[in-house]
């Protein structure tokens, strides 16, 4: 069974630091780049940030560029998104995907498995 795992949301302050976690079961993470999303009320899901199989690769939106770093450890089969800086524009529930296309995407109809999410919530 396919398991993507987020973890590490909360409610912070404008500023402030989190971590999410995102574990993997039931496929080879190493075949496959993880990907960050997010959404918020009323929005459309929305790129973040992927990686690619080995790591060696990361893509960013613009609008978390400088702020947020993507990384994964395939012996733990688990991406993390460090975000810094924290902006109240980036309250959103968080999504990590997988996807086949082991360099990275943008494009979320590219990933393959989802994870139920984990809420960010930053006041100002």
């Amino acid at each position: 069974q396919v398991r993507l795992v987020e973890s590490g949301g909360g409610l912070v302050q404008a500023g402030d630091s989190l971590r999410l976690s995102c574990t993997a079961s039931g496929f080879i993470f190493r075949s496959h780049s993880m990907g960050w999303f997010r959404q918020s009320p009323g929005q459309e899901r929305e790129f973040v940030s992927s990686i690619s199989w080995n790591g060696e690769s990361t893509i960013y939106a613009d609008s978390v560029k400088g702020r947020f770093t993507i990384s994964r450890d395939n012996a733990k089969n688990t991406a993390y998104l460090q975000l810094n800086k924290l902006k109240s524009t980036d309250t959103a529930v968080y999504y990590c995907g997988a996807s086949t296309v082991v360099v990275g995407a943008r494009i979320g109809s590219l990933y393959k498995y989802w994870g139920q999410g984990t809420q960010v919530t930053v006041s100002s």
